[in-house]
C-alpha cells in the first residue's frame, strides 16, 4: 500500500517538474528580453502563434537579421516529453542583444508557452521538430516580417537546431542572402545516430537536401570542443556547399564561448573578413 502511494506521488512530481521548469524558462527569457530592451509581439500563421522579439527596428534598413534559437528542452532525461519545449538558456536572444543593427528573434511553433495551441502536438518539438509543418510556418512568419518592415534582404543566424531550420528556410526564401550557423545541427541523421537518439522520422535533414543556391553566402562556425555536435560531424556538409565559409574555433563548446566572440563575428560577417576571427579556416567559397 505504501509503495503504491509512493509510486503515485513520484509519478505526480515527474509530470509536474517539466511544467514548472518550462514556466521558469519563459520567465528567464522574458527577463533577458526586458533587460535588452526588446519589444515582444506575436505572428499568427498556419494555425500557430509564433513569439517574436524585435530590436533596433526603428532604424531604416534594407537587410533584416533574423535569429533562430536551438531546440530548447524537448525531452527530460531522454524519456519524458516536455509539456513545453522552451529552453531556459536563450543563447540567440543574448547574442541578438549585442547586435546594433535591425534584428528579430523568430520563435518556433509551439514554443514560448504556446504548446497548447490547437495546431500543436509534441511531435512538433520531438520527431517533427524540423518538419515541413514547422519550416512552412516559420517561412510564412518570415514573409510577414519582410512585408512589415519593407526589407530587401534577410540574414539568418541559427544555433544548434536553429541552424538546421535556417538552412531549410533559406532554401525556400529568395530574400535570404546570407546565413550564419553556430554549432549547427547540419546532419540530423548523423547526430541522432551518434548519440543513440530516436531518429527524427518526420523531420527534414539539411544534409540530404540539395545544395543551397550559390547566391546565399554561408558561414558555419564550429567548436572544436563541442561534444553535442562535434565539428567532424558537420564538416562534410560544409565542404559540400558552394558559397560557404567553414571555421573551426579552438576550445569552443556547444554553448561556450559564443557570447564573448559575437561582436567580432558580426564584424567579420558584415565585412566578409573571416580573418578577423581567431579560427581555422577549413572551407572557403568555391571559385567559379
Amino acid at each position: 500500500m505504501k509503495s503504491s502511494r509512493f509510486f503515485k506521488v513520484a509519478v505526480f512530481f515527474v509530470m509536474l517538474f517539466p511544467l514548472l521548469g518550462c514556466q521558469s524558462a519563459q520567465t528567464r527569457i522574458d527577463h533577458v528580453a526586458i533587460d535588452a530592451g526588446f519589444k515582444r509581439s506575436t505572428i499568427n500563421v498556419n494555425g500557430f502563434e509564433l513569439t517574436i522579439y524585435k530590436h533596433h527596428l526603428d532604424q531604416t534598413t534594407d537587410t533584416l537579421s533574423v535569429y533562430l534559437e536551438g531546440d530548447g528542452t524537448p525531452w527530460r532525461y531522454r524519456y519524458f516529453v516536455m509539456a513545453d519545449p522552451t529552453g531556459s538558456n536563450p543563447l540567440m536572444l543574448k547574442l541578438m542583444a549585442q547586435d546594433t543593427q535591425p534584428s528579430v528573434y523568430l520563435g518556433r511553433p509551439c514554443y514560448h508557452g504556446n504548446s497548447n495551441d490547437s495546431a500543436c502536438n509534441d511531435k512538433l518539438w520531438t520527431s517533427a521538430r524540423y518538419s515541413p509543418t514547422v519550416v512552412n510556418a516559420m517561412g510564412a512568419a518570415l514573409r510577414v516580417l519582410i512585408k512589415q518592415h519593407k526589407v530587401k534582404k534577410v540574414r539568418l543566424f541559427g544555433h544548434s537546431g536553429g541552424a538546421a531550420l535556417a538552412l531549410l528556410l533559406a532554401a525556400n526564401q529568395d530574400k535570404v542572402v546570407e546565413l550564419v550557423t553556430v554549432a549547427g545541427n547540419l546532419d540530423t541523421d548523423g547526430w541522432t545516430k551518434l548519440h543513440g537518439y530516436t531518429p527524427l522520422y518526420s523531420s527534414l535533414n539539411p544534409a540530404k537536401q540539395p545544395k543551397l543556391r550559390a547566391s546565399v553566402v554561408q558561414w558555419h562556425l564550429l567548436g572544436t570542443a563541442d561534444a553535442v555536435i562535434p565539428a567532424q560531424l558537420s564538416k562534410p556538409f560544409v565542404l559540400n556547399q558552394t558559397n560557404a565559409w567553414g571555421l573551426s574555433l579552438p576550445g569552443f563548446t556547444h554553448g561556450c564561448c559564443w557570447l564573448a566572440l559575437w561582436p567580432e563575428v558580426l564584424r567579420a560577417v558584415r565585412s566578409q573578413s573571416p580573418k578577423r576571427l581567431n579560427a581555422r579556416l577549413f572551407k572557403q567559397p568555391d571559385s567559379n
